[in-house]
């Protein structure tokens, strides 16, 4: 057994101090109202222009504007290489002024309540605001498509019938912003290629807080999605079909926090992924990877540096799943994952799932084959800190600080 007292290793020694000082992560996350993300507008900024002030270049939907005007056309070409901007106030409609941008435009949001959903499928467009302070919420009377599957911020490209992509939406950002309240999920993006989310918090959504199905490139960077139905972050093939996982050809996610929901962060039927320096906390289970017997398998992705703390809620079985409660990393029906450098504690609870790293049979009963669990330090997890459910399939346990797994001798 490797000393829980040894030395840490370089990689894991930023994630061993956000893991001592996790006690004070309830008391964060209790705050009604987080502190507003700080968002650096000075490339949008001509000289002499304070920040909220029209730039040269731009139109100003809603800047005068009752609820309900129309948004302008089309902003005039920025001067300089600068990108246009469209300052929308309350009132304004979001998706008017999406549907007026063009690839390269920035559309900013005030600080304020924006109703209705919407649907971005234009090429690098990105749509900020100001943090916390800006927040779209349903709309009773919206009629769109994206509002009538239930998604707040819907980003589209095309597929065909069978689920294939035919024309991705590329290069988009969403950044600096709030989703809450919808019944589906906060954020759905389907057939995107290099998508960004950044700083975004998506909470109080019935399903899913942020949703990435069959994108490529995406990448997912400090945001915070909590008290959602499902997943706080979600990445997969498809939500509602089967199949051979999807290459996601690098796709990124980092720096999140993911805390409430019943899961943290399930990637699902995909390969070539990172997942890196989030932090999972009272979810019903932390970090699922989850695979079945489609070809290709589930895996060759990373799941690094993680804290994974007290994800204890109870979340009652679905025709797919256990009951899941106390599952800190769990991986089911993959191949050639590796779980390193992780910090995973404090877990409990009465599914079959439960432990701090645990591998388990797939639904469809699928193993996990050639699992790489390295360099992890684990610590209070009930019944085990790292359970081995699968047994015999090439995985291995190396160097991890540990005091009890099953079987005997992985610690």
């Amino acid at each position: 057994m490797t000393s829980l007292f040894a030395p840490a290793r370089p990689r894991i020694r930023l994630a061993a101090v956000l893991f001592a000082t996790a006690a004070t992560v309830p008391a964060l996350l209790g705050a009604t109202t987080p502190a507003p993300f700080t968002v650096d507008k000075s490339p949008l900024l001509a000289p002499g222009h304070a920040p909220g002030a029209a730039v040269p270049g731009t139109t100003v939907p809603g800047a005068a504007a009752a609820p309900g005007a129309a948004v302008p056309g089309p902003a005039a070409p920025g001067s300089a290489g600068r990108p246009n901007v469209h300052h929308l106030a309350p009132g304004a409609s979001v998706q008017a002024a999406v549907d007026a941008a063009r690839p390269g435009d920035v559309v900013e949001l005030a600080a304020g309540t924006f109703p209705g959903s919407v649907t971005l499928a234009t090429d690098g467009v990105t749509l900020r605001g100001q943090g916390n302070r800006t927040v779209l919420v349903p709309d009773p009377a919206d009629r769109s498509a994206c509002a009538a599957a239930g998604n707040g911020l819907c980003v589209t490209g095309v597929a065909d019938d069978r689920g294939m992509p035919v024309r991705p939406v590329s290069g988009a950002v969403v950044e600096s912003l709030a989703v809450a309240g919808f019944p589906k999920s906060g954020i759905a993006a389907a057939v995107t290629d290099r998508l960004t989310v950044h700083e975004v918090s998506s909470h109080d959504n019935g399903l899913q807080g942020i949703s990435v199905e069959m994108s490529t490139r995406t990448v997912l960077t400090d945001n915070e999605a909590r008290d959602n139905g499902q997943a706080g972050i979600f990445v997969a093939n498809w939500f509602d079909r089967k199949g051979g996982a999807l290459e996601t050809r690098g796709t990124q996610v980092a720096g999140n926090r993911l805390t409430d929901n019943r899961i943290g962060l399930q990637l699902r039927r995909v390969r070539d992924l990172t997942a890196i320096g989030n932090l999972a906390y009272g979810n019903c289970g932390g970090i699922f990877v989850v695979g079945d017997d489609g070809v290709p398998r589930a895996g060759s992705l990373t799941v690094s540096d993680n804290v994974v703390r007290a994800n204890n809620r109870y979340c009652a079985p679905n025709p797919r799943l256990d009951a899941v409660q106390g599952t800190g990393i769990l991986l089911t029906g993959t191949e050639d994952v590796v779980v390193s450098d992780n910090q995973v504690a404090d877990h409990s609870g009465t599914s079959p799932m439960s432990g701090g790293i645990v591998l388990y049979p797939s639904v469809v009963g699928a193993p996990n084959a050639r699992a790489v669990i390295t360099g992890n330090m684990l610590s209070d997890n009930q019944p085990a800190d790292i359970a081995d459910l699968d047994q015999d399939t090439g995985s291995s346990f190396t160097n991890n600080a540990c005091r009890t797994s099953q079987p005997a001798g992985h610690c």
